[in-house]
């Protein structure tokens, strides 16, 4: 139903708003409205500010409907969370995980978690509406598969759907990862931007396309997949069989390669001191010591953004986007990495591609990605049952 999406994306609407959004009646939004009021699936959650005549109610989903559960899934690490209808936070968790021990493993321990975190609430299976998760590696949409993921190799081909169905009664719907930050993204911007990027640079390199408003996945899911444009065709063999990808060159686990390389020769005392004292580097190690001035750190740095920016100049010329998001991991190190990345988009892409194209930081901290995965779970379950879940 139109009208509970447009209330789902909405932070708070009136009747009257719903109306001139939907180019409804009055008489017909306010009839909608009044139906799902009493059917217990909408709030009035209190009065809005006056604009000259009488206040008007705010609305929104009903807490009564449930929670959904959203799981953001990178290759080291797991968040969920259980999410009221409008994205409020009732409860999350972080976990530290390998991937490469396979699905099996993992998502029995998601399960644990999943469970934990009900229980913690209070809330039985029945009152879970569905459950939204995103994985690092590229996902076929309809069916829920990870196809050939790179950084997942046990995954391929596995249904993390049919597995959670046999756990929980509630709809899953599985994604990429950087989809579900453009979706965060799109949520948290209430889609006042239609065509933007998001750039996720981590353990590998990933990228989040909103284009007329909604997330694009391309006919078979793989769509955004930008880790593997090739930047130095002399460049290092990267774990797809080709050589020179951007994410074998600037990706996280290069650049941790680069740091011991570095420290090895001698051409770092602050990254060899550390090396030596820990007996292992890792990309906190690089960023403080780009912090602290090192110079052959923030070399590396720089190059990792030219390198991004050099795969991103060509995207966006296609592309041209009004807005590029960047984050994870090498993004987060500082703010070296983002002006690299700058100077290479913009001397790199056509001058009418970059004319009113704005490139920011996407912290991981906005937890951009769990709010995502929440908002696949809530959209399409509305979409699937044609009104309230």
């Amino acid at each position: 139903m139109d009208l509970l999406q447009a209330i789902f994306w909405s932070t708070g609407v009136s009747r009257h708003v719903l109306a001139r959004r939907l180019a409804y009646s009055k008489s017909k939004a306010n009839a909608m409205v009044a139906a799902l009021l009493d059917e217990g699936v909408l709030d009035e959650v209190g009065l809005q500010e006056s604009s000259g005549g009488r206040r008007a109610e705010t609305l929104r989903l009903s807490e009564s409907l449930g929670a959904v559960l959203g799981v953001d899934m990178d290759a080291t690490s797991m968040q969920l969370a259980l999410m009221r209808p409008d994205m409020a936070v009732l409860a999350r968790q972080c976990e530290t995980i390998d991937v490469r021990r396979g699905p099996g493993v993992i998502l029995a321990q998601l399960c644990g978690l999943m469970r934990e975190l009900m229980a913690r609430c209070g809330l039985s299976s029945s009152q879970l509406i569905a459950i939204g998760m995103g994985v690092p590696g590229p996902v076929d949409f309809a069916s829920g598969q990870l196809v050939n993921p790179p950084l997942m190799p046990d995954w391929d081909g596995f249904s993390i759907r049919d597995y959670l169905r046999e756990a929980f009664v509630a709809p899953v719907f599985v994604d990429n990862d950087v989809n579900l930050m453009a979706l965060g993204k799109l949520w948290r911007l209430q889609r006042t931007l239609s065509d933007f990027l998001v750039i996720k640079v981590g353990t590998g390199i990933g990228c989040g396309i909103v284009c007329h408003g909604q997330v694009y996945r391309g006919t078979n899911g793989s769509a955004g997949d930008v880790g593997h444009i090739c930047v130095d065709q002399a460049g290092p063999r990267c774990h797809c069989g080709n050589q020179g990808c951007v994410e074998a060159m600037a990706a996280a686990p290069a650049l941790v390669r680069a740091a011991i390389e570095v420290a090895q020769k001698g051409e770092s005392s602050w990254l060899a001191e550390r090396l030596q004292a820990s007996g292992s580097l890792g990309i906190e190690d690089l960023a403080q010591a780009s912090r602290v001035g090192d110079v052959a750190a923030n070399i590396l740095i720089q190059r990792a953004g030219s390198l991004v920016g050099q795969m991103l100049a060509s995207v966006v010329n296609f592309f041209n986007p009004s807005h590029v998001f960047i984050g994870g991991l090498v993004a987060d190190m500082g703010p070296l990495f983002l002006a690299s990345v700058r100077q290479s988009v913009y001397h790199r892409s056509l001058a009418l591609s970059t004319r009113h194209l704005e490139i920011q930081c996407a912290p991981l901290a906005d937890d951009a990605a769990l709010v995502g995965a929440g908002v696949l779970a809530m959209q399409e379950s509305l979409t699937q049952s044609g009104g309230a879940p």
